[in-house]
């Protein structure tokens, strides 16, 4: 699994001209699931996302996470996350988990931030997507496992 995340003062999510999910302050997460993906890997990749410092505290270090300024997620679904770019100059998509295994550990991801107590929005699985976002920084990370 991957989760780029993007520190925010403000994303949405649009799906047909209508905005689905909307967050102020927090991280937009884009989250890729991998064919090879297990619950193990999901829940170190939830314990990351949820705990990982990427806001500043009083000193202006990064050493807040999203919960501590109490935040928000955006969670989008990304499977171009998942390709294999290694060679040539079209990404194949091989790695990538079914759409099955992929909304399921979506799902799962959602709400197990949500057990955390965090506010989150989401995208719509599968669809076409526009997302908006004002980065903040800009700090943007790639979290695997």
């Amino acid at each position: 699994m991957k989760a780029l995340i993007q520190r925010v003062k403000q994303a949405s999510v649009n799906v047909d001209n209508v905005i689905i999910g909307k967050i102020q302050h927090g991280l937009l997460v884009l989250l890729g699931v991998e064919a090879t993906d297990s619950d193990a890997e999901l829940a170190k990749l939830v314990h990351k996302v949820c705990h990982y410092r990427v806001f500043a505290d009083d000193n202006g270090k990064m050493n807040l996470n999203v919960q501590q300024v109490k935040g928000s997620l955006l969670v989008v679904s990304q499977f171009t996350l998942a390709a294999d770019t290694q060679s040539g100059l079209r990404p194949s998509f091989t790695p990538a988990a079914t759409p099955d295994k992929a909304w399921q550990y979506y799902q799962d991801f959602i709400t197990r931030c949500q057990a955390l107590g965090l506010e989150v929005a989401t995208g719509q699985f599968g669809a076409d997507m526009q997302v908006s976002l004002v980065n903040d920084g800009p700090v943007t990370f790639l979290l695997s496992n």
